[in-house]
């Protein structure tokens, strides 16, 4: 990894012909022929057989190509993953505006595909961070779109493509200053409404009980029981926490909310402190028993680990058939994360309480940086949300047991029909269910087959129909 305050000629002359090499593999594909990258990591949760279609080797995009502290950007091929890129810019006392809570999402990933995390109530969504974008476009051409040049449309559009429009290359993201490590304080709440009102209240002023906030999210651990946890920047900590070995950093948040000093960690254990346990999911695995626990070795406390097993056991339908011979009911996977405004919130969790039962809940307010461009609606078309809006992304990730007469996709479909009642969207890297009607009223089909037929005429890349929701 080469980080430096410019690009050396070397890097900038590598990149260049591994874009030439990219080009010419992409063009030698067959004509009707299905694309789809060579990636060794995926936090997509949509699991189907890619077949035998040859993958892009997109290996060589997958650095930091420089770090500059004094103009607080950093360059960097598409396929970098957040981990590489924090370990690069840290160093400079800098991170990413918005980092996602998981090591191995890409760059690329988070601006094609959206992502989120406690600081997006200030700095957005990821995208909103990107300067300019290097895309191999579905026709084979390479260009570089900015807010500003004649791609502008691209650029806005890029963000919930999924791939359909083409891939990043190369991204120019904002940095912001960190300090050595942030301050926690946890509320508890046992009425959701109030929780919602003190997220508003919370986010608006960027302030609580006279402490600058940094970072905001919360969990529903159940019904009546929510937190908020409210993080800041500080220049020094009396300890720090280590949610990286036998202690888990969810069921700490109960131990140190209300009254108290509250907890401190690394800015670096921070911006991973969900990955470690993969929010919660590591129980799937035993992660929560001590013995597993002391036994699991810690190199493989990640979620790309989690998400792999996750990947074999659909692959293998060990679960469903270990529930049938064991005379259980079957389950069905539920694994979602939605937005909603805040003040629908506590109407969604009622709902998800008592439809759907699962808990916990992560909970993560957004609100959108950036204004649209006079006479548009949206400045992010494929993804509209209101920019003066404060939303609350609800994330929950699980089996849910069936009962008797209810269909394979039961749940899933029942929360798409509730989300949308809210006026709300959910985010589409696992599984959709909608008709095609109300895919692209949510997700603005007449932008897209405008970039679709501008970027990708000869439809070389999938849908975004048929990629995200497919024959069902």
């Amino acid at each position: 990894m080469n980080v430096s305050r410019q690009p050396s000629q070397r890097d900038l002359a590598d990149h260049v012909a591994a874009v030439q090499r990219l080009r010419r593999d992409y063009a030698r594909l067959p004509a009707g022929a299905p694309v789809r990258l060579a990636k060794p990591t995926s936090n997509l949760f949509r699991f189907r057989d890619s077949g035998d279609a040859p993958g892009l080797d997109v290996g060589a995009f997958d650095s930091v190509l420089s770090v500059d502290p004094v103009e607080r950007v950093a360059e960097v091929g598409g396929m970098t993953t957040y981990e590489d890129l924090v370990a690069a810019t840290l160093p400079h006392g800098l991170m990413p505006l918005v980092v996602p809570q998981l090591r191995t999402i890409t760059l690329g990933g988070a601006v094609t595909g959206l992502g989120i995390e406690s600081s997006s109530f200030r700095n957005g969504l990821p995208h909103e961070s990107v300067q300019e974008i290097e895309v191999l476009t579905g026709s084979g051409d390479v260009v570089v779109a900015r807010r500003d040049n004649e791609h502008r449309e691209l650029f806005h559009g890029f963000p919930n493509s999924y791939g359909t429009l083409g891939y990043s290359l190369r991204l120019r993201i904002e940095l912001e200053p960190v300090k050595p490590y942030v301050h926690l304080r946890h509320l508890r709440f046992s009425d959701a409404g109030e929780a919602m009102d003190a997220f508003s209240r919370i986010c608006a002023a960027a302030e609580h009980d006279g402490e600058r906030v940094d970072f905001v999210d919360g969990m529903a651990a159940a019904p009546g029981e929510l937190y908020l946890t409210l993080a800041s920047f500080v220049d020094r900590a009396p300890w720090t926490s280590d949610y990286t070995g036998t202690d888990i950093y969810h069921t700490s948040i109960p131990r140190y909310a209300g009254p108290g000093p509250g907890d401190y960690l690394t800015v670096h254990d921070y911006l991973w402190r969900w990955d470690t346990d993969w929010f919660w999911c590591s129980r799937a695995f035993g992660l929560h028993n001590p013995t597993v626990r002391r036994l699991w070795p810690r190199s493989l406390k990640r979620s790309d680990v989690y998400r792999r097993l996750v990947a074999l056991d659909r692959r293998t339908d060990f679960s469903r058939l270990l529930a049938h011979y064991r005379g259980r009911p079957q389950s069905e996977p539920l694994i979602q994360d939605i937005e909603v405004a805040v003040d629908r919130g506590a109407e969604f969790l009622d709902f998800f309480h008592s439809e759907v039962g699962m808990a916990p809940i992560w909970m993560c307010p957004l609100r959108l940086r950036e204004k649209p461009a006079p006479g548009d609606d949206h400045v992010w078309p494929l993804y509209p949300l209101e920019q003066d809006r404060l939303y609350v992304n609800f994330g929950f990730w699980g089996m849910v047991p069936r009962r008797p007469g209810q269909g394979v996709h039961h749940y899933n479909r029942l929360v798409e029909q509730e989300v949308g009642r809210l006026g709300g969207h959910k985010s589409l890297y696992s599984d959709a269910f909608y008709t095609q009607d109300e895919f692209w009223r949510l997700y603005n089909g007449d932008a897209y087959r405008r970039l679709k037929h501008a970027y990708d005429p000869g439809e070389r890349l999938l849908g975004l129909y048929a990629k995200c929701v497919g024959n069902r």
